[in-house]
């Protein structure tokens, strides 16, 4: 007597943010150019084609590994403009946070990326990439006009000084991720710091360490 062959159990595939998760890991631990739809399908056990029926494309990846990865960092913002510190105080978190940790930072180089991507990009990629930049301004002017309305900042308009900011931001950052000589962290952030003392008036005294 025969028997039937048993039913083939399938692997339940991984949450999306699981593999939006490994695809940050892998560009942190091998770069960007290592990471490809066969790459992150071997790291998590899914073929290229199964990691196509969720992502359709590398561009679409990449757009949602940095939508997660910016869903992180906005939660810390939001965190930190949340406190009682001062306004000053509270902008150099911001700028702390906004500045890369180092050159080839995964987050920044995902930006890159997508940044060089979306000059191909249709109109739905690029909304979502603006409404990324828009929270980080919103926030920004916000927490300026809180400074100013408080007597913390000089008067600036909140709106136009964060445009400005952010723009001084994004090239210093760009420094910073691509390792351009003479623009480390450190250096980058004490350049903004006296950029601000200068336009919105001297933050905290700071003790050498």
């Amino acid at each position: 007597m025969s028997t039937a062959p048993s039913p083939r159990r399938r692997t339940p595939a991984p949450p999306r943010e699981d593999l939006l998760a490994a695809a940050m890991g892998m560009i942190a631990e091998r770069g960007l150019e290592r990471l490809t739809m066969a790459a992150l399908g071997r790291e998590v056990g899914m073929s290229s084609g199964h990691l196509l029926y969720y992502f359709r494309s590398k561009d679409e990846l990449l757009l949602q590994a940095l939508e997660w990865s910016e869903g992180r960092l906005g939660a810390a913002r939001a965190r930190l403009l949340s406190t009682a510190a001062p306004a000053r105080e509270r902008l150099d978190a911001y700028v702390d946070l906004y500045v890369p940790d180092g050159h080839r930072d995964p987050h920044w180089t995902l930006w890159l990326e997508v940044w060089n991507r979306s000059q191909n990009a249709d109109t739905g990629a690029r909304d979502r990439q603006a409404a990324i930049e828009g929270a980080w301004h919103r926030d920004l002017a916000a927490l300026l006009a809180e400074g100013v309305s408080r007597g913390e900042f000089r008067p600036v308009d909140p709106d136009r000084f964060a445009a400005r900011l952010r723009a001084l931001l994004d090239g210093f950052s760009i420094h910073v991720a691509i390792g351009l000589r003479g623009t480390g962290r450190e250096q980058v952030l004490a350049h903004v710091r006296e950029f601000l003392d200068e336009a919105l008036g001297r933050g905290p005294e700071r003790t050498e360490t």
